[in-house]
């Protein structure tokens, strides 16, 4: 089987079949421009973003919820967690005073109680009755204020004066 080439050129689609016409230098080949996309936005890229936008609103208010009750959650465990301590530290106490040392200690600071046999000694702050038991005078009374020296001093000028 012997194929020409006109076979060959029936064989191969128009679009990409060559003309007779093949360039023989009288300058260069023509260049065709290839169809380019439209620039911007295309209906699908709108649609998609307005989707987006949709869902992105969609879930700002349950997000704005969730981050709310999380606050919250954190804060009542913080409290928890608090009153944990503070019931601790009460039970803490409650041992301290189950103990008869404990007890006894306490009534001695705080109610001045003493057990058989021993002698109380009250020490009571009173620097005027210490100082008269020490044959001192009382302390010094604070001196007069500045205006009640000024003002002193401007009667007795006018008692002073013959007018």
């Amino acid at each position: 089987m012997r194929t020409t080439s006109s076979t060959r050129t029936r064989a191969r689609p128009a679009s990409s079949r060559r003309t007779g016409s093949i360039n023989t230098g009288s300058g260069p080949a023509k260049r065709t421009a290839a169809p380019r996309p439209p620039r911007g936005l295309t209906g699908r890229a709108t649609v998609l973003i307005v989707v987006f936008v949709a869902l992105a609103l969609a879930y700002t208010y349950p997000l704005r919820v969730y981050l709310a009750q999380e606050s919250q959650i954190a804060q009542l465990e913080a409290e928890q967690a608090e009153q944990r301590r503070a019931i601790a530290d009460t039970s803490e106490e409650l041992q301290k005073w189950k103990d008869p040392e404990y007890l006894r200690a306490q009534a001695r600071e705080k109610l001045f109680y003493v057990r058989p046999g021993e002698t109380p000694l009250l020490v009571l702050n009173d620097p005027a009755g210490a100082a008269r038991e020490a044959g001192k005078n009382a302390p010094a009374a604070a001196p007069d204020r500045w205006y009640e020296t000024l003002w002193s001093s401007v009667r007795a000028a006018d008692a002073e004066s013959p007018n």
